[in-house]
Formats: structure tokens, C-alpha cells, sequence
């Protein structure tokens, strides 16, 4: 992958910031962003789970599976639930890899499933409310299907996508949606994560329109595995994706 410098006006008015993207950080094929808050480093790990070294601390994202997947991983300051399908949320994941001041923060329906022990860590957030980590602002961003025979998936008002903001920089984590309007109108997202596959989320023209439409710096398509030949290739993403976004591709499935 070829070092890349990207230029993006960042919120505060008339101020530009340089966003280098750093490949190819130490350890699990990660990517490191260097930001005014300080370096991101990306960690993908599979499907829709994620670890992110953070000037806030560590961020697990969606951890399910063996716990040996996050060995050498720097244990969880904050570990994010967007919903409650296995492939986002598993009990015994969260058991394994909790560590003595770990925080938890889910959408309100995984905290009525969570064990006593974890939602003694646990704080919800429904979509469209805050939650606060380390002095820093997370969003719940609606997350849901709108197509009438993929609904029953995810209904409306039930499971969170998340938008971390950090100085000068914004995160934004899709959880398993379609191209919502929430998503389309995203502002001033730097790095975002968008899911594509079928028949649970969206296709990869739908998620390059959306995309295009709330133009992030960068993005990595992930959660593209699906059912009935509905896997989605993220190199076709890439190619439908306009404007200035750069896409960036991590191993989910090596």
C-alpha cells in the first residue's frame, strides 16, 4: 500500500489539518492514522470486529469469537456492542477479553442480555443520545434496514452505528444498516467503516452511493460477507466510489 498525505478542512473554521495515513503499523497488519488528537491505529480483526489504539485509550469494537484473535492486542479500555446478532455481541467473548477497568457501552437491547458482572461495566445508549468515554463524545447513530423483506434484521429504532470524536477528528463505525438517511448526512467524518452485504445489510452500490454522498477522508468496507451469494467485493466498492474518499481495504477474512 502506498504512503498517502490527505488534506481535509477540519470543524473549526478556516483551519486546515494534515492527515497523514500511515501503512503498515507494527503488529496484525494494522494501518496507523496520525490525527490532531494524537495516532489512531486500525486493527482489523474479522467480519465486523475491530481493536483501535486511540489517544483515548483502547477500543474494541463488535469483539466475538476465540479469544486468541485479540492475543498481543492491547487489553480494552472501552468495548463498543452496536447489536445483538453473534456476529457482534457474544457473552463469552466479552468474558474472556474484559480486563479489570474495561467499560462497556451498548445499544439498550444487548444491555437487557448482558451477565450481572458486565452490566455492572455496561452503560446503553439509544439511538440518537450520547454517551461520554474519556472525555469524549460518542454518538449512537441509527442503524436499521429499509428494504420491506430485509427489516426483520434489523428493525428501526433497535440497534447502533457510532460516531467517535476525537479532537479533530471523527469516527465513524456503521454497524449493520442500509444507506439510511442518518448515514447520508453524516458531517465531517474522517475515517468511517461501512458494512455491505446481503441479505442482512446493503450492496456495494448502495454503500458507494452513500459513501459518496457523506464523503469521508477514508473508508474501509467490512462486514462484506454474506448469505446465498451475497458476499460484496470491496474492490467493486472502490470503483464506485466518488469524489475524494479514499478507500482503504483491511484483512477481515485472511
Amino acid at each position: 500500500m502506498t504512503q498517502t498525505r490527505r488534506h481535509f478542512l477540519a470543524t473549526t473554521a478556516a483551519t486546515v489539518t494534515f492527515l497523514p495515513f500511515l501503512a503498515h503499523a507494527d503488529g496484525h497488519g494494522a494501518d496507523r492514522f496520525e490525527t490532531p488528537a494524537g495516532d489512531i491505529t486500525v486493527h482489523p480483526v474479522a467480519h465486523a470486529s475491530i481493536v483501535l489504539e486511540t489517544p483515548k485509550g483502547t477500543i474494541y469494537v463488535d469483539p466475538v469469537g476465540e479469544a486468541a484473535q485479540y492475543e498481543g492486542m492491547p487489553a480494552p479500555d472501552l468495548i463498543l456492542i452496536t447489536h445483538e446478532h453473534g456476529d457482534h455481541y457474544q457473552e463469552e467473548t466479552l468474558q474472556a477479553i474484559v480486563a479489570e477497568n474495561t467499560q462497556l457501552i451498548t445499544n439498550p437491547a444487548v444491555m437487557g442480555k448482558l451477565s450481572e458482572g458486565l452490566k455492572a461495566r455496561a452503560s446503553e445508549v439509544a439511538n440518537g443520545g450520547t454517551a461520554d468515554f474519556a472525555d469524549m463524545v460518542i454518538e449512537a447513530i441509527p442503524a436499521y434496514n429499509t428494504t420491506e423483506e430485509r427489516k426483520n434484521f434489523h428493525p428501526e429504532g433497535r440497534d447502533n452505528g457510532y460516531v467517535l470524536n476525537f479532537e479533530g477528528f471523527r469516527m465513524y463505525i456503521s454497524g449493520d444498516t442500509e444507506d439510511i438517511p442518518e448515514m447520508r448526512s453524516l458531517k465531517d467524518i474522517n475515517l468511517a467503516f461501512v458494512c455491505m452485504n446481503l441479505p442482512f445489510t446493503m450492496d456495494s452500490n448502495a454503500a458507494a452511493s452513500a459513501v459518496s454522498e457523506f464523503a469521508p477522508s477514508y473508508v474501509y468496507p467490512y462486514h462484506y460477507r454474506g448469505r446465498d451469494g451475497g458476499t460484496q467485493d470491496p474492490q467493486s466498492f472502490a470503483k464506485m466510489v466518488s469524489g475524494e474518499t479514499e478507500v482503504k481495504f483491511g484483512n477481515w477474512y485472511g
